[in-house]
């Protein structure tokens, strides 16, 4: 039998056969993907053939081939990868200003893995309704900046409803995983656009502005004629099996100033003639940008991974 992983627990595994009905499933002995180091070998949103057992429950015996998927390193195990979510349409990345703040970083790096997969990714800028002037000016800023560089944009209030419906069609029919810190208002924004999900929200510390875990397991949710898959949030995004050389084709505007660098090896960090380096002086890259490529540049050095990023 075949049918698609709907909601992952760590252990046990929910298929939804290709007949609609839902088997819980384990994996068989010491399944492991083939080439990648994975903390999580099935994960939601994957295809996968299955044996029912007796007690009614099924063996998980292969996964189809991925066409994309989005993937960090584990905190944990800094060797291993820890992947999020596979074959998905699109990514909406929940991102805060405020109350937590989501760091620039952090955008930049889940982007940037995002584009080394090929998965478009809709930047949500939420929790405007709490926004101060200062904290809306700098959000615009940030709006700007990240749809100059070619990335959606949409500014919401999940816990208001602003914005949200103004979403449904850019889920309509599609795969679209739910992504972000803790905090950021994901579960809000769910039960916003499902309002059958009911899932758990909780308040943000006022004592570190960061948010706690509400979800615990990754999870699709049938939205009209498409899913959302929801998350547990994150804090860090590490990322995992990124060669030095193939960074630069991943921020979308340091790529483009690349092919004019006078030598096809720069790494844009002190060589003459950089034409990326120049564009950094002139403005034309944001130094937000620029420090989140080398801070990436930096992974391959396990001891300079933080968390924070």
């Amino acid at each position: 039998m075949k049918g698609l992983v709907v909601k992952n627990t760590g252990s046990w595994y929910t298929v939804r056969l290709d007949d609609g009905q839902l088997v819980e499933s384990k994996i068989k002995g010491n399944f492991r993907l083939k080439g990648i180091r994975s903390t999580n070998p099935v994960v939601v949103g994957d295809r996968v053939t299955l044996v029912l057992n007796q007690e009614g429950t099924a063996f998980i015996t292969e996964i189809e081939d991925r066409r994309n998927y989005i993937i960090r390193k584990s905190i944990n195990l800094s060797k291993q990868s820890h992947i999020i979510a596979a074959n998905v349409d699109q990514a909406l990345l929940v991102v805060t200003v405020n109350r937590p703040q989501t760091s620039t970083t952090f955008i930049d790096r889940f982007l940037a893995s995002a584009e080394a997969y090929r998965v478009p990714v809709v930047l949500i800028f939420n929790k405007t309704d709490l926004l101060d002037e200062d904290e809306n000016r700098y959000q615009q800023m940030l709006i700007t900046l990240y749809e100059t560089i070619g990335y959606e944009c949409r500014a919401i209030s999940a816990e208001k409803g602003d914005g949200v419906e103004e979403l449904r069609p850019l889920l309509d029919g599609k795969i679209t995983l739910l992504s972000g810190n803790s905090g950021v208002g994901k579960s809000t924004l769910i039960n916003r656009l499902v309002p059958g999900a009911c899932l758990r929200t909780a308040e943000i510390s006022d004592a570190h502005n960061t948010g706690q875990h509400t979800t615990t397991f990754s999870e699709m949710i049938a939205l009209g004629s498409g899913w959302l898959i929801d998350t547990p949030g994150i804090k860090g995004f590490g990322t995992f099996d990124m060669e030095r050389e193939e960074l630069t084709s991943y921020f979308k505007e340091i790529f483009h100033f690349s092919k004019d660098c006078r030598f096809s090896n720069c790494t844009h960090t002190h060589e003459p003639g950089c034409a990326v380096l120049q564009a950094l002086e002139d403005h034309y890259i944001a130094q937000s940008r620029y420090q989140s490529y080398l801070s990436m540049l930096d992974d391959k050095d396990d001891s300079k991974y933080r968390e924070a990023y």
